[in-house]
């Protein structure tokens, strides 16, 4: 008998499994909303790069961000977005756009810094700019925002 029993899903037969949608509450919009809204903020990005407002910029990037099933693109193009703010922001300047940040966006921020170290070698994103940003995120909102950026089942 050739079975491979690593390959049964036991957990169809669990009344008591949990499935990820119980986890949080799904993001409301549509998908194809979610990719509009996205590439509306990297334009919108863009131009407050274009004016020297980092702050701006990376406010805007860190609302609504996406999260949830079927909106890959988005996410996606959101970090791309978030990516052109972190390589453009001087290691100086950094401390002030992180202090200036409301602590959701904090969070919020630490979640796509995880992001970025897990996908290595992506674009023109260098593991010492996410270090230096991840250094200044935690001296400014301490471990906290790490821990609740490890724990959030909502993933960017």
């Amino acid at each position: 008998m050739d079975v491979n029993f690593r390959k049964i899903d036991i957990d169809q037969y669990d009344e008591d499994v949990l499935l990820e949608s119980e986890l949080y509450e799904p993001d409301p919009r549509d998908p194809a909303q979610v990719v509009s809204d996205a590439k509306q903020k990297a334009t919108a990005v863009r131009s407050s790069l274009a004016k020297g407002d980092i702050v701006g910029a990376l406010t805007l990037a860190l609302t609504d961000a996406p999260y949830g099933p079927n909106v890959d693109e988005a996410k996606n193009l959101n970090l791309q977005t978030l990516v052109s703010i972190l390589n453009s922001t001087k290691s100086s300047e950094i401390p002030g756009v992180v202090k200036s940040l409301p602590p959701d966006s904090q969070d919020t921020l630490m979640k796509y810094l995880y992001k970025g170290m897990a996908l290595p070698g992506w674009g023109d994103l260098s593991g010492s700019v996410l270090l230096v940003w991840h250094e200044k995120l935690t001296e400014a909102a301490g471990t906290g925002c790490i821990v609740r950026a490890m724990t959030d089942r909502r993933l960017v």
